[in-house]
């Protein structure tokens, strides 16, 4: 299978695996499995640590997402097309966040399951988003 980490799942998956549930544990062991992060997360992740808004145990962002190869995650970038069709992508409940929506985005777009606990995400199922 074919997973996309949410933004949390990949700082958890870092920093406090005891986070992370059993299921998504088996997922990021899986040596089968491949795994991503969207560059929108690496965006998120640079941004709030700049302003003071999330600490990396120490490292800095670009720390941060060098050791993601130790745990065989690839990031990949959105492409120009499903920037351009993100306006197609419903906002649900006032679900506002940028960074949520475009993630949740390239996600469908790309036919990558998305590993998430946000309890909003799932409300984006009648849409196209598959979950782990």
């Amino acid at each position: 299978m074919n997973y996309l980490l949410d933004t949390h799942i990949l700082i958890w998956a870092r920093l406090d695996q005891k986070k992370l549930t059993k299921a998504h544990k088996i997922i990021l062991e899986s040596v089968t499995d491949k795994k991503f992060i969207s560059a929108i997360s690496v965006w998120e992740i640079s941004l709030k640590y700049s302003i003071g808004k999330l600490e990396l145990g120490g490292l800095t962002p670009d720390e941060f997402i060098a050791g993601i190869n130790k745990l065989g995650i690839k990031v990949i970038a959105p492409s120009t097309e499903q920037y351009s069709s993100f306006y197609l992508l419903p906002t649900i409940n006032k679900h506002k966040d940028p960074f949520d929506r475009m993630i949740i985005w390239h996600s469908i777009e790309s036919g990558l399951i998305l590993i998430s606990s946000d309890k909003q995400m799932s409300e984006y199922k009648i849409h196209g988003l598959h979950l782990a």
